[in-house]
């Protein structure tokens, strides 16, 4: 038995397109129903997470604040040190003033921001570069994916970069 044209285009047409019969060609088997997949699992974001710094800001009266919490960065938290004067003077100060905006709380303190960490002892400082890195960069820059041999489902690390250079 020979095809047709019609045939042919029938054979080959693309995935979910509605299957054309040739003249006498005989009944069409039926499709297989299209797999379903599994609903996604939705994952909440976690965007603060608090921290204990090792020595602690001390404050003008004399109080030390060791406890925090740090949200994540945005883009914006990243960009807008850059057109700051101070920064663009001396670029090691753009780590204060990105910490300055993405600590939360730090202890009592009312409201954190650069002159604040600005104070910090240098070990603290340190730790912080440190969280900020682990939080924005390496601890949540995963993706998952799907073995391609096995099916296996697991996370992948997409690397890290320095403090505010994302």
């Amino acid at each position: 038995m020979r095809r047709s044209a019609a045939g042919a285009a029938a054979a080959v047409a693309a995935p979910g397109a509605e299957p054309v019969a040739e003249v006498g060609a005989g009944p069409i088997p039926a499709l297989a129903p299209a797999q379903v997949s599994a609903p996604a699992v939705r994952q909440t974001l976690r965007t603060e997470f608090p921290f204990q710094l090792p020595r602690g800001y001390v404050d003008e009266s004399g109080t030390v604040h060791q406890d925090g919490v740090m949200r994540l960065a945005t883009a914006r938290d990243e960009l807008v040190p850059l057109r700051d004067v101070r920064v663009q003077e001396n670029p090691a100060y753009l780590s204060v003033v990105l910490l300055g905006r993405v600590i939360t709380r730090l202890g009592s303190v009312p409201m954190v921001h650069d002159g604040i960490v600005e104070n910090m002892f240098a070990s603290d400082l340190a730790f912080l570069q440190d969280f900020y890195r682990q939080i924005n960069a390496e601890g949540h820059t995963r993706a998952a994916v799907q073995c391609p041999h096995c099916a296996e489902p697991f996370e992948v690390e997409l690397g890290g970069s320095r403090l505010g250079e994302s």
